[in-house]
């Protein structure tokens, strides 16, 4: 008799102890599908802001590519040619020529540059304390030559 007692007591502990712990892993189960949904919709929004942010790019704007690619030219290409011609030129003593500010505490240099599409170029500057922006417009002429020319630019009040 006292065997059945303990073997019903066993069985029923058993059953509780089962049950909590399926308990426990439901809930962290939907804890964690809500968590992924949550994540997902997130990286669903950036990717969103991202194609956003992308349009007004070289490669992110179809248009341009075609253009460029129209030309005989891959975009890639033009980008890394175009990004070294502005680098290279700040390594001319007097500062970069695209920048038309002399620099107060040092020599303007582009230190940033972006693409927003077969046309234009945003371009950042600074001589260390100063800094500011500048809009280029670049082509290739009829020899096929980059031609760079700066088409307006601002400098930030240094605060």
């Amino acid at each position: 008799m006292y065997l059945f007692f303990f073997a019903a007591l066993f069985v029923i502990f058993q059953y509780m102890n089962q049950k909590s712990i399926f308990e426990n892993q439901e809930e962290a189960i939907t804890s964690l599908t809500n968590s992924l949904k949550e994540r997902n919709d997130s990286i669903a929004g950036l990717t969103d802001r991202v194609a956003d942010l992308n349009y007004f790019t070289l490669q992110g704007n179809e248009n341009a590519m075609s253009y460029i690619e129209n030309n005989g030219l891959e975009a890639s290409e033009v980008e890394a040619l175009i990004t070294d011609a502005i680098y290279e030129k700040n390594t001319i003593k007097t500062g970069n020529p695209l920048v038309p500010y002399d620099g107060m505490e040092g020599i303007m240099r582009v230190n940033k540059v972006r693409f927003l599409n077969h046309k234009w170029i945003l371009a950042d500057f600074s001589d260390g304390t100063y800094w500011g922006e500048l809009l280029i417009e670049y082509y290739f002429n009829e020899k096929n030559e980059l031609e760079l020319v700066p088409l307006g630019s601002l400098l930030y009040p240094n605060t």
